[in-house]
């Protein structure tokens, strides 16, 4: 019998050229609660025919002239298969293959998974439904909070571009549940969304752009935003790729949301691909294995084939996976091109190395070879975001989380460029503040990038890359001087150091530099400028600065950060709305119904409820 992916599937393999003759609506809803469901995929046979459920559970979609059935998903339920022949309606209610046992376990496995506080899952694999722990794994985030401007006024860190968070956080709140907070990481949840920064000039692959206003959840404080944009390089020029697609085929990938996932997610990818383009296929499970040879672009129908064959069965010898997936990319490295090895798993290694430590040192050996590491988490319940996070940063590349057939569109179709082809590694930004100017300062996120001082003209020292196209938002609050805060850090004035500030300084906020490397040099290039204290009102700011400010709160809520101030949900929600802007993929206008999904599972959509019912 055909698997419930095949649609989408077949929907990778047809051509492009859709004629639709009717359109068909519906809305989709949890079988047991019978409540909405927002973000299930709805794919009509081809990938050009795709849509999201809404808020409401509804949908629209136009149907092509050959289209006999809808495909329904969404992670944490098992996907859905309907006829539709002549209909104009459809409505359908999905089975949840992720909840919570608690009613549905006897009385002593209720008592012995309270005493152990482990929490306990189904997870669909194929057609069947397993009890199984909770495993994911985190590492813990530590806030940072305000430095004092005088005794330290330099502060450095690594860009980042990873958006992994943003994805894994919306699979929580669409699962009805939300996140742990250390899944929170505010900066890659800003950075998922792209901004109108203006492009670099000359031969430059970066250029920076600086917004300064007010704090809108600490009054009296200033929110600082630096932008940087990396140079866009068209498709047709980008330098021709050698790819080694490393998919982790373990038992653990057999959940639909997992390996049937990856398989349509690198069918996307596989469109994308050039005749100059080639692509190996390397798998892993209980030992390592070469499942298809460096092949041309060309023959997309020949790489398809590879990936769609691919079942999931055996332990986890990551290790050893991405040891041979390197061997091949060196094997058939491009001196001027992209070499890359891209990653598919949930992280749960567990045959040979797959300590952090290990796997660090392994993936720090590798990258001298000149190969890039992209990495794609999936799946939940077992999902290992901690193993992953440190893969993607230590190996020169990114790290996304794809939870849903979009957000694969997103990352191989619209950001093709940025995911795969660097323009400028290892980049490094380093403030120094004018305490004149700034009494205290908080980068906010960017807790696992903080750099020591010394390693911002340390060419050794590893750091974050940025893609072709990409855009990075770092967003600073500044208390000023001479305003008082509860949030200053108590710090005994300096004696000895004290220094005046050069004469033409007293209007600087702050000096900005910035470092970074082209992708075939080791040797780091810097570039440095004054940023003016020339605050704006809020209205008068750009929608870019309104909307990632609004992120930044969000995460802060979900956080529950004790830097949060007054924020709260539905000034989130309004913020973001105001400051829509250009939103043609319909991002901004997600992550609005998100905030509105977070607000009705927290403490203040308790309230909100409990008002409403007065």
């Amino acid at each position: 019998m055909r698997t419930i992916f095949s649609l989408l599937i077949f929907g990778l393999l047809v051509g492009s050229t859709v004629k639709y003759t009717r359109t068909i609506s519906g809305f989709v809803t949890d079988s047991l609660t019978l409540q909405p469901l927002e973000g299930v995929s709805v794919m009509a046979g081809r990938v050009e025919t795709i849509t999201v459920t809404d808020a409401r559970g509804y949908y629209k979609l136009p149907l092509p002239d050959d289209a006999q059935r809808l495909v329904f998903f969404r992670t944490g339920y098992q996907a859905k298969e309907v006829d539709v022949a002549e209909q104009k309606t459809v409505d359908v209610k999905l089975v949840g293959a992720q909840k919570v046992m608690y009613e549905l376990l006897s009385a002593p496995m209720r008592s012995e998974r309270l005493t152990s506080g482990q929490p306990m899952q189904y997870i669909s694999l194929s057609s069947e439904q397993i009890l199984i722990p909770n495993t994911e794994d985190y590492n813990a985030i530590s806030e940072t909070g305000f430095r004092d401007a005088q005794s330290q006024p330099v502060t450095t860190f690594s860009v980042d571009v990873d958006r992994a968070a943003y994805g894994n956080i919306r699979q929580y709140l669409t699962g009805g549940n939300l996140p742990p907070k250390d899944a929170v990481r505010i900066e890659e949840m800003v950075n998922y969304f792209d901004y109108d920064d203006p492009q670099p000039s000359g031969n430059e692959p970066v250029a920076v752009k600086t917004e300064l206003s007010e704090s809108p959840w600490n009054p009296g404080l200033h929110l600082l935003r630096i932008g940087l944009q990396a140079k866009t390089i068209p498709t047709d020029n980008l330098p021709a790729s050698n790819l080694v697609f490393l998919i982790d085929v373990s038992g653990s990938m057999r959940a639909e949301n997992k390996l049937p996932l990856v398989k349509a997610a690198l069918n996307l990818l596989v469109d994308q691909l050039r005749p100059q383009d080639r692509v190996a296929l390397v798998v892993y499970a209980g030992a390592a294995g070469l499942v298809l040879p460096s092949t041309s672009g060309s023959k997309r129908q020949k790489i398809k084939d590879a990936i769609n064959q691919l079942t999931a069965e055996g332990s986890t010898a990551g290790g050893e996976g991405i040891r041979l997936a390197y061997q091949i990319a060196r094997e058939n490295f491009r001196k001027d091109g992209n070499n890359r090895v891209i990653l598919a798993t949930d992280g749960d290694f567990n045959v040979g190395v797959s300590s952090d430590g290990d796997l660090q040192r392994l993936i720090e050996e590798k990258r001298k070879s000149g190969v890039f590491l992209s990495v794609l988490g999936f799946g939940m319940g077992n999902y290992k975001d901690n193993k992953l996070e440190i893969l993607a940063d230590k190996g020169n590349g990114n790290y996304a989380y794809i939870d849903n057939l979009p957000e694969a569109q997103k990352v191989f179709g619209k950001e093709f460029g940025g995911t795969l082809f660097t323009v400028a590694k290892d980049v490094k930004l380093q403030l120094e503040f004018n305490p004149r100017r700034v009494r205290a300062y908080r980068l906010i996120g960017y807790e696992n990038r903080t750099l020591n001082n010394e390693d911002f003209h340390n060419d050794q020292k590893d750091a974050g890359d940025m893609g072709s196209g990409h855009t990075v938002t770092a967003l600073y609050e500044i208390i000023s001087a001479g305003v008082e805060s509860r949030y200053l850090p108590q710090v005994d004035p300096l004696k000895y150091q004290r220094q005046a500030a050069p004469a033409g300084a007293s209007n600087e906020l702050l000096t900005l530099k910035i470092r970074y490397k082209k992708p075939d040099s080791e040797t780091s290039q810097q570039r440095t400028q004054a940023v003016k204290f020339q605050p704006q009102k809020w209205a008068n700011t750009s929608d870019d600065f309104r909307f990632a400010a609004a992120v930044a709160e969000f995460g802060l809520l979900l956080r529950d950060s004790e830097f949060k101030g007054r924020a709260h949900y539905s000034q989130v929600a309004t913020r973001a709305r105001q400051a829509l802007g250009r939103d043609p993929e319909g991002y901004r206008s997600e992550f609005i119904r998100l905030v509105k999904l977070a607000q009705s599972l927290s403490d203040e959509g308790t309230v909100v409820k409990k008002s409403d019912r007065k």
